[in-house]
């Protein structure tokens, strides 16, 4: 459900509309799939959706919609600073996404900003796992 709730926030931002082929051809899945998790997000209120009328976000699905974004860029963030290759980081960040806790993701989020405010202890931590610093 995150991930098509975040797939349909990128495409509104994006085009301004989404629709169930531009959502189906993004995350690799039939119209048919696409459909029936439309029918699932408005039940739960993240979407409005009418068949062959569109879909709009909800409030309560925008929020959620960048919550997701904010949470996949800072994943992406983390992997960059450790280096990750690209090719590997968005295979990483979707696995990350739906296995680890809320808390274990606030920690990461945390652990970025450090990073981010400390540049010399993320390149300290760098020289370390490049086997620079084995003092």
């Amino acid at each position: 459900m995150e991930d098509y709730l975040e797939k349909i926030y990128e495409l509104i931002l994006e085009k301004g509309y989404a629709r169930v082929s531009d959502i189906a051809n993004s995350l690799a899945v039939q119209p048919s799939s696409v459909t029936k998790m439309l029918q699932k997000l408005d039940e739960n209120k993240y979407v409005s959706y009418e068949k062959y009328r569109g879909i709009v976000l909800t409030a309560r699905g925008h929020k959620m919609g960048r919550l997701m974004k904010e949470r996949h860029a800072m994943l992406a963030e983390f992997l960059r600073m450790l280096g990750v290759a690209e090719e590997t980081l968005q295979k990483d960040v979707e696995g990350i996404e739906h296995h680890v806790s809320p808390k274990t993701l606030e920690s990461l989020q945390a652990l970025v900003i450090f990073f981010q405010e400390n540049p010399d202890a993320l390149a300290a931590f760098l020289a370390f796992q490049a086997g620079g610093d084995k003092s």
